[in-house]
């Protein structure tokens, strides 16, 4: 599932999961000049200081930093589908499934003693609940969970707010199996990204929160309810921007090293002085001057692995806004100079600087190739005079309107700059640029969701089930987006999309995948930009935790070294 979330060192961020196949190796590290030892690609080792349990210490404080205060604690809700959210749930909520640095999944034995396809006509699904887990309020974690979250996601009843089907739109019903302890999910056709669908972003939450349209959209707005992982919260100050975890007296697994995990709510440019100076202990960095401060400061390194969050920029192309025409989104799209734009945020980052260029692989995945437009202003400024747009000065018009656009983006200087390129290159086709910034602070739940733009800067977090995330963010329904921000779709589109999700032959799948990214290319949907280098300032005696990559942590092994 892919989520949008204010990430760590960057502006914010969709957790929309983007699928991780195979991946090819890559080296990461920490060395001396800024961009040693870091691939282009994202690879299969990360780099988080691993120890053994017996040389982390008991006890101590993680502190870590998030941008906003959760709009909603439910993250598979449309308020809520915040990558930052989704982070500080990790160590509180079930997930099917459990990462690695490859992208290589396991089945979580805390949370299921097995996940497997059962039948494939119909295609099958059963899930086995491990039988000691419970949820923090001491009720049993059942097959009635996994249901009543099925329901909620399958997209047939409009009042659930829901952030992404996740493949249930596709299951025709979830039966009880030989106990309370286990599901068998039933498809009404072939769905590819099973796995995924309580795995990645996407959490189990329990019958409580998912049983109907209120308590799904509006009983975590203002607090987290139960849970089920071996922290919890203990603590929340919304008025201090304080959330604070703490031990689950219920968990049933091994016990975590760390006593707390206390989130502080922070602007990102103030993130890594505050690691400077030691009011935190982990951060993400986005800047050569970043990574040279951290690695100037006494008891802190760069740990760093090839990311999979990836910034881009969604063009709005509902009725009646400036860029409903596809054949003016695409235009605008040609004039962008994204290896510029790399160039000048990544140089000094990483050895080669280059675009991203698709929108459902990373670079270094199975099945990634460029099905990108290419850059081409003079080809834009063509097709902009055959749409009607003619120059007017130094601005296009149509019909008495300017095509002046308005950018909207996260307060962050990055984002500022990247749009100021932007800018450059889109008056160099009479295409004017409005910067908007905004606070982090109801970014999505204010500004995205309702349409308040012309073209928006935010990130999409990747994972390892991708497929799952095509159809929430290039399926188009005006009656439920999900995560199609840009409102920008057609009937072909949606049809390819299901081919692709329907499809189990995995090399069949990445094709159809890519068609789909073309036809996105095509229809001005969006633009991706690049992809991050995965850079982390932390404390040099924190343990099991730094740059993920792709892997999943275990928050029972993060601590501090004895």
């Amino acid at each position: 599932m892919r989520s949008r979330t204010r990430t760590k060192g960057t502006a914010p961020v969709a957790a929309l999961g983007l699928i991780v196949l195979g991946l090819i190796a890559a080296g990461c590290g920490s060395g001396g000049d800024s961009t040693a030892g870091l691939s282009d690609t994202l690879g299969t080792t990360n780099d988080i200081n691993p120890k053994s349990v017996d040389e982390v210490r008991e006890g101590g404080n993680l502190r870590l930093a998030t941008t906003s205060y959760p709009a909603n604690w439910n993250t598979l809700s449309n308020d809520g589908n915040d990558g930052e959210i989704a982070d500080i749930e990790r160590p509180l909520m079930p997930r099917a499934f459990d990462t690695d640095a490859a992208g290589e999944l396991s089945v979580n034995k805390d949370y299921f003693t097995d996940v497997a396809l059962t039948n494939t006509s119909p295609q099958q699904v059963t899930y086995t609940i491990n039988p000691k887990a419970v949820w923090s309020d001491g009720n049993p974690i059942t097959w009635e969970d996994i249901k009543s979250e099925a329901n909620a996601l399958s997209g047939k009843d409009k009042r659930f707010l829901i952030a992404i089907t996740n493949g249930f739109e596709f299951v025709d019903k979830v039966e009880r199996g030989v106990d309370d302890r286990q599901a068998v999910l039933t498809f009404s056709h072939p769905y590819a990204e099973w796995r995924g669908q309580f795995a990645g972003n996407s959490s189990l939450f329990p019958k409580s929160v998912t049983a109907d349209p209120d308590s799904f959209n509006n009983s975590l707005a203002d607090a987290m309810g139960p849970s089920a992982g071996p922290f919890q919260v203990v603590s929340t100050d919304r008025s201090q921007g304080r959330i604070v975890l703490g031990h689950n007296p219920k968990w049933w697994g091994a016990e975590p090293k760390l006593d707390t995990i206390t989130y502080s709510v922070l602007d990102h440019s103030a993130w890594t002085t505050a690691l400077q100076n030691n009011e935190l202990d982990l951060v993400q960095l986005t800047t050569v001057d970043d990574v040279q401060t951290v690695r100037n400061t006494g008891g802190l390194v760069v740990r760093r692995a090839p990311g999979n969050r990836w910034r881009h920029i969604t063009f709005n192309g509902a009725p009646g806004s400036i860029l409903s025409d596809a054949k003016v989104r695409v235009a605008i799209s040609k004039a962008i100079d994204r290896q510029a734009i790399v160039s000048a945020i990544q140089n000094g980052l990483v050895e080669n600087p280059k675009p991203l260029n698709n929108h459902i692989f990373l670079q270094g995945q199975a099945g990634y190739q460029d099905n990108s437009l290419g850059f081409d202003p003079t080809a834009a400024a063509r097709e902009l005079d055959e749409a009607g747009w003619k120059l007017n000065g130094d601005v296009r018009e149509k019909d008495g309107r300017k095509l002046v656009i308005r950018d909207v983006m996260y307060n962050d200087p990055t984002w500022v700059q990247v749009a100021q390129i932007i800018q450059q290159n889109l008056a160099g086709i009479g295409v004017g640029l409005t910067i908007d910034t905004k606070p982090g602070a109801g970014y999505f739940t204010d500004v995205i969701q309702p349409g308040d733009f012309d073209a928006a800067q935010f990130i999409w977090i990747g994972d390892a089930f991708a497929f799952s995330s095509i159809r929430q963010a290039y399926y188009y329904d005006p009656n439920d987006l999900q995560g199609n921000y840009a409102r920008v779709g057609s009937p072909e589109l949606n049809a390819l999309i299901d081919r692709t999700l329907s499809e189990l032959d995995p090399a069949k799948a990445l094709e159809l995948a890519n068609e789909v990214d073309r036809k996105v290319f095509e229809e001005g949907h969006s633009l991706p930009l690049m992809q991050s280098d995965g850079s982390f300032g932390v404390r040099a005696n924190l343990a099991n935790i730094g740059s993920p990559g792709l892997a999943s942590y275990d928050y029972t092994k993060i601590g501090f070294v004895k």
